[in-house]
């Protein structure tokens, strides 16, 4: 029998005491706080309740209307009433990341982190070299806005040799800060408020957040186990006039699923039907294991209405670099380069002159890193396999989805409280990743991106402790 226990995490950042409620805002209804707010708060929308990031309501005074006594400048007192956190209504119904959260924790109770995907590796040594004789260079002040002339170039190259499209570096490729700040540049460059947008659940986070900000209308069309694919019906009624954009995802996280090429021709010909764009996050292109990936873009009829994503870290494993750029045909190239120049102008100089270095990499580099991530994938896919979980195919990405529901667990967040606390070992809970949360209770996310030491050490602590009830 398990039985999921209280977490906490002591960091220099937040303090958890009532831990096993961390997680809860994911699945159950939101946390309210301070719901009677009096008018010396400057909040117009008095009475409102605000919904709290998980890491900071630990640190906040019970809600109460007594006042406290506080010191003024001259030594006097006066009192004065506890003030909500504020936010504004866009961004209320999310809290901090669900990444953040599981990697503290890991620290915390010193977890094997298989959760956040992120390598515990260093990138190539060719790459950080290129880096460093730019810092020495020189090349350290604000870069171009929309990126150096020499990485819009490897860009434009490396695009070209994957789908066979000629694009102009200088009018349709834009450097950004990761590729999230290209979906998000993306987004508020190209969709106004109320536009209705197209997600595939499960879907990466930032996704639902920045259309959020955008104003968006979103819909999902739920990618079911045991493949995870297209339901191709339902994704006919869904698209009509009113849609603005389909916001997709190959490799797919968190399923490892790729879309394969009739998947993508149904998407292409109803996007031309509808004059629907296309907003394609591509960043795990270089890790498909048993197809080729395929870049919708390259399909006919489809490059004009196509905002390619993609980005460095994944693939030459410098996450922390935070170099993406975005490929688009010039007439949307301009709302992606609007929204950039105020979201972050210019990305950062040195790296960029290494991730064209990068880019220029040779084919057998790819290769490697396609070995390597397979022989990870098998030992994490065996093991899981042996422990008792149902694992799902994943053709790409350096991620695997199991059903966690032969441990008698009641969701996928209790199951992960208890594997981290009990076991020792990070995944993350889907149910973050559905407009709908109930679709993802039953299934958790692990990566492979760790050494094979590491993932060793996590599937044994699991053979040794995770028992099935």
């Amino acid at each position: 029998m398990l039985h999921p226990g209280s977490l906490c995490c002591n960091s220099s950042h937040c303090t958890w005491t009532s831990s096993h409620e961390m997680l809860r805002p994911y699945i159950l209804k939101p946390f309210h706080i301070f719901q009677n707010v009096s008018k010396n708060t400057g909040i117009n929308n008095i009475g409102r309740s605000l919904r709290v990031p998980p890491f900071m309501a630990s640190q906040l005074p019970a809600a109460t209307t007594e006042h406290q006594l506080v010191s003024t400048q001259d030594g006097s007192s006066q009192n004065t009433a506890p003030q909500p956190l504020q936010v504004a209504k866009r961004l209320e119904k999310f809290k901090t990341t669900i990444f953040t959260q599981m990697s503290s924790l890991a620290i915390k109770h010193g977890a094997i982190n298989l959760g956040q995907g992120f390598p515990n590796f260093d990138g190539p040594e060719f790459v950080k070299e290129a880096a460093i004789q730019a810092i020495r260079d020189g090349k350290n002040q604000y870069a171009r806005g929309y990126g150096i002339p020499d990485l819009n170039s490897a860009v434009a190259d490396r695009f070209k040799k994957e789908t066979g499209l000629t694009v102009d570096p200088e009018k349709e490729v834009t450097v950004t800060s990761g590729c999230t700040e290209a979906i998000a540049a993306t987004i508020l460059g190209l969709i106004n408020p109320g536009d209705e947008v197209i997600l595939f659940a499960p879907f990466y986070d930032s996704y639902e957040a920045t259309l959020s900000m955008a104003g968006a209308k979103i819909k999902s069309v739920t990618l079911k186990p045991p493949n995870f694919s297209i339901p191709i019906d339902e994704l006919k009624s869904i698209v009509s006039k009113n849609t603005r954009a389909i916001l997709m995802n190959t490799p797919h996280n968190p399923t490892g699923k790729m879309f394969t090429r009739d998947e993508l021709n149904v998407i292409a010909s109803l996007c031309i039907e509808h004059d629907v764009l296309v907003f394609s996050d591509e960043v795990y292109d270089k890790l498909a294991f048993e197809m080729d990936h395929i870049s919708i873009a390259s399909l006919s009829g489809m490059y004009d209405r196509t905002v390619t994503l993609n980005s460095l870290g994944k693939t030459f494993s410098l996450t922390g670099w935070k170099i993406g750029w975005a490929v688009a045909p010039a007439h949307l190239t301009w709302g992606v380069r609007q929204a950039h120049s105020f979201l972050t102008f210019a990305t950062s100089t040195p790296m960029q002159y290494a991730a064209a270095t990068a880019l220029r990499a040779p084919d057998s580099y790819y290769e490697e890193l396609r070995r390597d991530y397979i022989a990870k994938k098998t030992i994490l896919v065996e093991g899981l396999e042996s422990v008792g979980f149902t694992v799902y195919p994943s053709s790409g990405t350096y991620f695997v989805v199991v059903d966690h529901t032969p441990f008698g667990l009641e969701n996928d967040v209790a199951f992960c409280e208890y594997l981290i606390k009990e076991v020792g070992v990070v995944a993350i809970p889907t149910s973050v990743f559905y407009l709908n949360p109930e679709e993802g209770k039953n299934l958790v996310r692990f990566t492979f991106c760790k050494d094979e030491g590491t993932l060793r050490s996590a599937v044994e602590r699991m053979k040794e402790k995770l028992l099935k009830k």
